[in-house]
């Protein structure tokens, strides 16, 4: 809606008067004492960080957000693998309290408790994921948010919200 009322479309970035978005040579042009429409000292820009540098931490930021989402899917194939092996306990149950001992002693033998992946439960593979990818990705981007922004997260997506919102407008504003 904000793109039609304007003439704007949401790919056409807008220059902030007085602000360096965009400029690579003169770090942010925000100081301290400026009005609370402006961004927070967290998301500006550090002095000297180039255009490049900038997007290339936003990728790497973005690639850890899919990680983060896989993690969680993994989390959610964990709980549902073990909810299903409860249930399955459950049917074995009834089906031996109905009389059906055969199915129900080789749904147990094959199935209850199998191993989803040869010799781990879901809980292991959750750790082993958690220790050996998730961890160490985490540990490089926050490594190189620290040697290339100064640690500073979102300063990508800052830097876009500052071109796309409509400054001075309480809905759009800088800050919470």
């Amino acid at each position: 809606m904000h793109a039609r009322l304007t003439g704007r479309t949401r790919s056409t970035p807008r220059v902030v008067p007085g602000s360096c978005l965009g400029d690579t040579t003169r770090g942010n042009a925000y100081s301290v004492n400026d009005s609370a429409d402006r961004p927070d000292l967290d998301h500006l820009r550090p002095e000297g960080v180039d255009d490049g540098t900038v997007a290339a931490v936003g990728k790497l930021s973005e690639a850890l957000e899919f990680v983060e989402r896989a993690r969680g899917h993994l989390y959610e194939f964990h709980q549902l693998i073990g909810h299903a092996d409860l249930l399955l306990g459950d049917a074995v149950d009834m089906l031996t309290a109905g009389g059906h001992t055969d199915e129900a002693t080789r749904l147990e033998r094959e199935v209850l408790g199998r191993n989803v992946i040869t010799g781990r439960w879901t809980f292991q593979v959750v750790e082993d994921f958690d220790d050996n990818y998730w961890s160490v990705f985490r540990s490089e981007e926050r490594r190189v948010r620290d040697a290339l922004q100064e640690g500073k997260r979102h300063v990508f997506e800052a830097e876009m919200k500052e071109r796309r919102r409509t400054h001075g407008a309480p809905g759009p504003s800088a800050r919470p």
